[in-house]
């Protein structure tokens, strides 16, 4: 039985911090694996501000900030390695975080991909997964579709809740999956603005009340008209929801997030439609209000997994990805994405 040990890190737009994992992978007809070791290492408020910015930058400053972002995750993924003295690794796979995603203007960059990250871990390392799906005429997004496919066989659904709200769904033998909505990406702007890192279990959204016209003008966004393929990035949030924010400048915290809230809840609902159970995971998972919203506007048993699995999916799927990449197994699906063929994706770089 073929095994692998893989590094596999994440960041995301929610800018919870770096989600890193050592996974052991199992080949036996299915794959399977073991969550050995899992942390999140939180983001200086430097970082969390450079990054929360970073798609409004020039190119020139984005190149540096890559540049720097590369080293400070080279240092998070040493740590990592001597806090949990891990001896035997095949290579390190990495998202990234993505600094510009426009893939209507053939654009995506993902900062902390550049070939020095592997010299400084002095171990070989996967990355830089949506550019070829780009070149070959898809959105670069989602990824996690596939790995999700092999790793979770079982759920026909599955969402993930972070600074996006992304849906895969199995029909017949073919995979869509595209982003439906922004979700912490919001959450936190606004809890930010009240001095807390996030929403807790959604407790301020459930005290706040619905401001309707608010709740119409999002439900009216064309983004949701578009059919799949399709994906978000920050750039979307700034340009229509920030923007929208702007207009109802009197309205309370706990309202938004009240309102906001219920709006997510039915375009997930929605996207759900009629499946028999759902996999709901990421961060947005513990917010209980979110969950109980999306519960009561869907017939579906939603299905919250543990913790480990909530918080570590998608570092665990980019390790898998990356292993994909490695034994040249197609790891973007065209469904998906959109591009003109299935192809494995993902530069490798050695020390």
């Amino acid at each position: 039985m073929k095994q692998f040990n893989i590094i596999g890190l994440m960041s995301g737009t929610s800018l919870d911090g770096l989600d890193v994992v050592y996974v052991n992978f199992k080949h036996d007809k299915f794959w399977k694996y073991e969550i050995i070791n899992s942390k999140t290492y939180k983001y200086e408020k430097k970082w969390i501000s450079f990054l929360k910015n970073i798609s409004k930058q020039k190119i020139n400053s984005i190149i540096k900030i890559d540049k720097d972002y590369t080293k400070l995750l080279s240092e998070y993924i040493l740590k990592f390695i001597n806090e949990f003295s891990i001896k035997e690794i095949d290579f390190v796979s990495s998202h990234g975080h993505t600094a510009l995603h426009q893939p209507s203007n053939s654009l995506t960059y993902q900062i902390g991909n550049l070939p020095i990250f592997a010299k400084y871990i002095n171990q070989k390392v996967v990355c830089d997964f949506r550019v070829q799906d780009l070149e070959l005429g898809g959105q670069g997004a989602p990824l996690v579709p596939v790995g999700e496919k092999y790793l979770f066989p079982e759920f026909d659904t599955l969402i993930n809740l972070g600074g996006f709200a992304n849906i895969t769904k199995k029909i017949k033998n073919n995979l869509i999956a595209y982003d439906i909505c922004p979700i912490n990406i919001i959450f936190n702007h606004l809890s930010r603005i009240i001095k807390l890192e996030y929403d807790d279990k959604g407790d301020i959204a459930s005290s706040g009340n619905i401001n309707k016209d608010l709740y119409n003008y999002l439900q009216r966004l064309d983004y949701y008209k578009l059919d799949p393929p399709k994906s978000l990035g920050i750039e979307w949030v700034n340009n229509y929801v920030y923007s929208i924010l702007k207009n109802f400048n009197n309205i309370s915290i706990k309202d938004l997030m009240n309102t906001f809230s219920n709006h997510f809840a039915f375009q997930i609902a929605k996207n759900i439609g009629e499946q028999d159970q759902v996999l709901i995971t990421g961060g947005g998972a513990y917010n209980d209000y979110l969950i109980d919203r999306i519960k009561n506007l869907t017939n579906s048993k939603i299905i919250i997994p543990d913790p480990k699995i909530i918080e570590y999916k998608e570092a665990l799927i980019f390790s898998f990805l990356g292993l994909l990449r490695v034994l040249e197994i197609n790891n973007c699906y065209s469904s998906v994405t959109g591009a003109k063929k299935d192809h494995c994706s993902g530069k490798i770089y050695n020390p």
